[in-house]
């Protein structure tokens, strides 16, 4: 018996004699008894391996022969075996050439490793050599049939077309440092040259090198009634979530000069070239050294190398280490942290150094140590430690051929990796796990104390790498995302710069710090998936990120308000994804203070636009500043700053400051060319949601251009003279155009003129005296309820005035009552066949909803008018109350018309700014429900509905006493 200096008895005693007895009458019924001298060793290994006791059984006379003849010698043989299968003349005959050799190596290795013989870096350079030859010559065996099956002059040999081919295989992981594992991946990125790769598919060079690696995968993974040679991952590749499994060599220098992260850097520290065109591979490898060993001492890369592992778990308050059911590879303690321990100074220091760049981590500890970087006692510890973690992990996997890392839970599985790892008992082999786990903790965590944990207070947060980390995922699911799969996965591909505002690495240095708080933001609001989804979104439309992610670092608050605006309003995420200097607002110590009043926000915008140098940069300024403005609106709103009352003030002041300052500019340039009619005049009516003070953040303009035009003035005096009518529509066009067409900053306004004298059939432009006779004598009764929330917002003065008569006079025209509430009731039926309501939601059309509280307040306006006109005003919850006060109504209609329309305008104007003009109850997501629910001061979403409901039912009861035909 041996102990080794780690603690380790070899060989162990053998945990199911029953096995090894029966595993030695197999043999003897072949021909073969082992020597008593033997014995003990066999035992061992028939007794722990279930699957070398099946290799041994198959393979009796090679098994004879390793005791007659040595491990070593019989171990070159079969590699030699495995080497001779790129002649094989099939695809079947290969695989089973190299699956028969991978079972006798196994045999081979695993009788030196459990006898003592051959010491832990013998064994994984034994596994990683026989790596090497079964992947070159299952790839010259590809290349060979390539070569036939192409044109007649390729004919080389095989050995001539692999050094040619511009083929580069490149090792990686446990497999490039030279330390495979009994059951390892082997981790290959594999690229090609298309200059000198000489097949083709449909005259591609892509599409050839491709078919190669999938032949190479099926080749060593696919299994048979022989099993497997290694499984292949090919993940390791630049971007493997979006790129082909054989990449051109040029495509993969950009991408690592450009986009490439730390942790592919700490990855290709353990690239070597192990088959295919080894002088291309190392050209390749020699072009890639700026990018992995860099000069300057790069500790700002710290935190992407930290945040491929999990977390740092030396900390206090994390639990305790336990052995049962422990990942020794990827656990805290485990065969990870001491690989980062080293790669990390690697790659800090590397790039000046070329002594630290050794591959493998045991080489690479005694550089380290040997350069004064870790002392003598530290690199002893954690050389111990991973020595006794890979020799346990090989025991994990030779039992079954499993790639598992996982100390077993149940008590049966403990006793027979103690038993096989050469513990008497339980308790002793837990103990120096727990020993080693705890040594190569501390030691990992004293060199990252300083470091900012990449985790949030509920677990750790870590998205580098190649696939979703488990802990992280449900750290994910705890802060409330329903869906964390996707949650990685998108963060993983920021990281990848699979969007432009991530390509950058200043971009990915931030981003990486900022993850974990901007997690918990988004986690915090009220929808985490539906505000994580759309912050994706809103950051994908951003063409750099470097400003701000540093924003948000420094202005954490903003992480919240920004969480916020996409938990709830994506209409708003999305025009900040479109223009970023947003963002730039948010910053303004002014933007969370009220809103400004009308004539503020004129004066502020003639101030913008008089630093606009052209007509087009005026249109870009007045776009910006409606964009600004409607944005710090809403963001009031669903900040809790502003009621949706307020909200409806604010947006009209901003239309009204757009379109007053619009006009003159608009006029001013239109008479450049066609001059301006002496004695003329143009104004603008507004009606609808702008006319009523009630504006949402999406509604239309409703607009009505006037004009005058002084008798005996037949065309404007410009260098284009118009007719006055010509002239006047034309000004209005040119006015519309310059209200809705979309330039550089995007679009401002839709405009509605259907409200116009004849609707859509007449001119945009109708003068004063033709709106004048139009609505004496000829317009419909739903036209005179437009009018009761017309008012003129700007134009000529005097015109202006007369305007205003023409609306009052038209107005307060005494009406048959008779007439006017059947047409009204008529025109309400109308409007429901035309537009019928989907649910209680539909705020404008459900019965009870806001026609119908607006066609009773126009309707009472219309028929009371010509006895009290103080009954008339534009917005309708004023009017309701001038026309309770004049006793038009009681107290039940108004408490229920005033109730109906206050509730549902509130909830119309948050439901704009956050759903646009669709809402689905059962489908609307939650933060959108808190938002509306918050903005009417209900308790929870069901009894806002019951409320609504109820409102509703009151309203539609008053409108049925009063108009219903």
């Amino acid at each position: 018996m041996i102990v080794s200096a780690h603690g380790i008895q070899l060989p162990p005693k053998s945990f199911e004699p029953q096995r090894a007895a029966r595993t030695f009458n197999g043999l003897a019924e072949r021909g073969y008894v082992p020597s008593p001298a033997d014995l003990p060793l066999l035992e061992a290994l028939f007794g722990n391996s279930a699957y070398l006791a099946r290799v041994a059984l198959r393979n009796a006379t090679f098994l004879k022969a390793l005791f007659s003849r040595g491990v070593a010698a019989c171990f070159d043989e079969t590699c030699g075996e495995a080497a001779a299968a790129e002649h094989a003349t099939t695809l079947k005959d290969v695989m089973a050439m190299l699956r028969a050799a991978k079972a006798r190596a196994a045999l081979s290795v695993g009788l030196a490793d459990i006898s003592g013989k051959w010491p832990l870096e013998a064994v994984t350079a034994a596994l990683t050599r026989f790596a090497d030859i079964s992947t070159g010559a299952a790839l010259r065996f590809l290349l060979n049939q390539a070569a036939a099956q192409a044109r007649p002059e390729i004919s080389s040999s095989s050995e001539d077309l692999e050094r040619a081919s511009g083929l580069v295989v490149l090792a990686l992981g446990k497999f490039g440092g030279e330390e495979l594992n009994y059951s390892s991946d082997i981790d290959l990125i594999v690229f090609y040259d298309p200059a000198r790769f000489p097949f083709r598919k449909r005259g591609d060079a892509r599409g050839a090198a491709v078919d190669i690696v999938k032949g190479l995968v099926r080749l060593l993974s696919e299994i048979t009634a022989d099993g497997y040679v290694f499984r292949v991952d090919l993940r390791l590749r630049p971007d493997a979530g979006a790129t082909q499994i054989a990449i051109s060599t040029d495509a993969a220098q950009a991408y690592y000069e450009n986009m490439g992260q730390n942790w592919e850097r700490a990855a290709l520290i353990k690239a070597r070239p192990c088959a295919g065109d080894l002088d291309a591979a190392r050209t390749l490898l020699r072009n890639l050294e700026p990018f992995v060993w860099r000069r300057t001492l790069d500790y700002a890369a710290i935190d992407d190398i930290h945040s491929i592992k999990r977390q740092i778990h030396a900390h206090a308050g994390h639990d305790k280490l336990a052995v049962a059911g422990h990942d020794i590879k990827v656990g805290r303690g485990g065969i990870r942290e001491i690989e980062f321990f080293v790669q990390t100074q690697q790659l800090i220091l590397g790039g000046r150094d070329r002594s630290l760049r050794p591959r493998s981590t045991l080489a690479a500890l005694k550089a380290l140590e040997a350069r004064g970087l870790v002392d003598a006692q530290t690199a002893s510890n954690l050389a111990t430690a991973y020595i006794f973690l890979r020799t346990l992990e090989h025991r994990l996997q030779m039992i079954e051929d499993q790639q598992t890392h996982t100390i077993p839970s149940e008590e049966e599985g403990l006793k027979h990796i103690a038993c096989f790892m050469g513990f008497g008992s339980v308790a002793l082999f837990s103990d120096a796990v727990l020993a080693h786990l705890g040594t190569v903790q501390q030691h990992y965590g004293r060199l990252f104390e300083r470091a900012p944990p990449l985790a949030s207070s509920a677990g750790s947060l870590v998205f580098t790498g190649v696939e979703n980390d488990r802990e992280t995922l449900r750290t994910l699911h705890r802060l409330g995302f329903s869906d964390p799969d996707h949650v990685a996965q998108a963060v993983r591909g920021w990281h990848h710069g699979r969007v432009r505002a991530t390509r950058g690495p200043r971009a990915r240095e931030l981003l990486t710090k900022l993850v974990p708080a901007l997690l918990n933001a988004l986690a915090s609001s009220a929808d985490p998936d539906g505000a994580f989804s759309q912050f994706d979104r809103f950051l994908s439309r951003l063409p750099t990120g470097v400003q701000l992610f540093s924003m948000l670092l420094a202005n954490p608050h903003l992480l919240k308000l920004l969480a916020d605006i996409c938990g709830v309003a994506p209409r708003f995420a999305g025009a900040l994804g479109r223009s970023p200097r947003l963002l730039d607002a948010l910053l303004d110590a002014d933007f969370l203070l009220a809103a400004p009043d009308y004539a503020t926000l004129s004066r502020l915008l003639a101030s913008d636009l008089e630093q606009a140098s052209s007509y087009e940069l005026k249109l870009d300024a007045v776009r910006r500043f409606a964009g600004e403005q409607v944005f710090r609106t809403a963001v009031h709103m669903m900040e809790g700053l502003a009621s949706g009352e307020k909200g409806a003030q604010a947006f009209t002041s901003i239309a009204e400051a757009v379109i007053s300052n619009t006009l003159p500019m608009v006029e001013n340039e239109f008479r450049r060319s066609f001059g301006g009619i002496e004695g003329g005049a143009f104004a603008v009516i507004v009606l609808g949601r702008l006319g009523g003070r009630e504006m949402t953040a999406s509604s239309d303009l409703d607009l009505v251009f006037v004009y005058d035009s002084p008798m005996g003035v037949q065309c404007s005096d410009g260098p284009k003279p118009l007719p006055a009518s010509t002239y006047f529509s034309r000004l209005a066009q040119r006015l519309i155009s310059a209200l809705t067409a979309h330039t550089a900053e995007g679009g401002l306004y839709e405009v509605d003129m259907r409200l116009r004298p004849t609707g859509n059939k007449g001119p945009v432009a109708v003068s004063l005296e033709s709106f004048d006779r139009y609505h004496a004598a000829e317009a419909w009764t739903w036209e005179r309820m437009a009018l009761t929330r017309a008012r003129v917002l700007c134009g000529a003065p005097g015109l202006c005035d007369k305007a205003e008569r023409i609306l009052r006079r038209t107005l307060v025209t005494a009406r048959d009552a008779d007439a006017l509430k059947r047409d009204v009731g008529e025109m309400r039926q109308t409007v429901g066949a035309s537009f019928p309501a989907h649910s209680h939601w539909d705020l404008k059309y459900a019965s009870g909803a806001l026609v119908d509280i607006e066609f009773v307040t126009q309707y009472l306006q219309l028929r009371e008018a010509h006895r009290n006109p103080s009954v008339l005003d534009v917005n309708t919850i004023a009017a309701l109350e001038k026309l309770h006060a004049y006793g038009a109504l009681d107290q039940v209609s108004f408490t229920a018309l005033n109730d109906g329309a206050r509730l549902q305008h509130t909830l119309l104007q948050f439901l704009r700014i956050a759903a646009g003009d669709k809402f689905e109850a059962a489908s609307a997501p939650r933060g959108l429900k808190h938002l509306l629910t918050r903005a009417v001061g209900e308790i929870d979403f069901p009894r806002l509905e019951q409320r609504l409901r109820a409102v509703q039912a009151a309203a539609h009861t008053v409108f049925q006493q009063l108009i219903a035909v």
